[in-house]
């Protein structure tokens, strides 16, 4: 069953029938059905280029940047569909502090738009960022979750929340750096014993930032036996 933030439920369904798209940012008509006009799409911007390792925006693609040159990430690969900045960063908020469905329903559009047109090599299954309980019946939805539900359809891939649980509440990661990060996260995650393992998975999260989500969900998995563990986002920080 899909969850009350379902980003592209039947009564979204209906009111799109309803009553003419308008763009969530500037309000001009919106542009192919979609509550974004084609001005407002074309300031996102891709992430292109960027470390292929994880994912930092670059001034020229690499296999590797510094930093992943200098400590190894655990995971193999990253993909991030766009660069962490405005416009998109107005609708992430709306969708993941505001509950603003409709926000969450053009970055999903947009996301699948973006993975149709990389195509990065498809995993067994992608596993969304899990939130703790107490986070979540705060919030009402995993946003991440909502996101990858229109991902994994439209990608024909099989999308395993049951592969991992938050077991602590963390303290949020806004204006930790990166080491009060990766100590805020470490052994936050947990895989299920019962959990059947497919031998390849992609984590996904809203928003890619340092990474320490990100690289602590791909070494729990990596411990519980997945072979491989690579990372995808909507939007990287860079």
């Amino acid at each position: 069953m899909k969850g009350s933030g379902e980003v592209d439920g039947f009564g979204a369904r209906v009111l799109r029938t309803l009553l003419p798209p308008r763009c969530l940012l500037c309000g001009a008509p919106g542009a192919g059905g979609r509550d974004l006009c084609a001005g407002c799409a074309a300031d996102f911007i891709a992430n292109r280029p960027c470390c292929a390792r994880c994912a930092m925006p670059l001034a020229i693609a690499a296999p590797a940047c510094g930093a992943c040159l200098r400590r190894e990430p655990p995971f193999a690969a990253a993909w991030a569909a766009f660069r962490y900045a405005h416009p998109l960063d107005l609708l992430e908020a709306r969708f993941k502090f505001h509950r603003d469905l409709a926000a969450g329903r053009v970055l999903a559009d947009a996301l699948v738009d973006r993975w149709r047109e990389d195509m990065p090599e498809s995993p067994d299954a992608i596993v969304p960022v899990p939130l703790h309980p107490t986070r979540l019946r705060t919030r009402g939805y995993n946003q991440t979750l909502e996101l990858a539900r229109p991902l994994a359809s439209a990608s024909g891939i099989a999308l395993r929340p049951d592969l991992l649980e938050r077991r602590r509440a963390t303290e949020p990661q806004t204006g930790l750096d990166a080491a009060a990060r990766r100590r805020n996260l470490r052994a936050a995650f947990t895989v299920p014993a019962a959990a059947p393992l497919p031998a390849r998975v992609v984590v996904f999260d809203d928003v890619m930032t340092t990474g320490a989500t990100l690289a602590e969900c791909a070494r729990a998995l990596r411990r519980a036996g997945v072979t491989r563990v690579d990372v995808w986002a909507l939007a990287r920080a860079g």
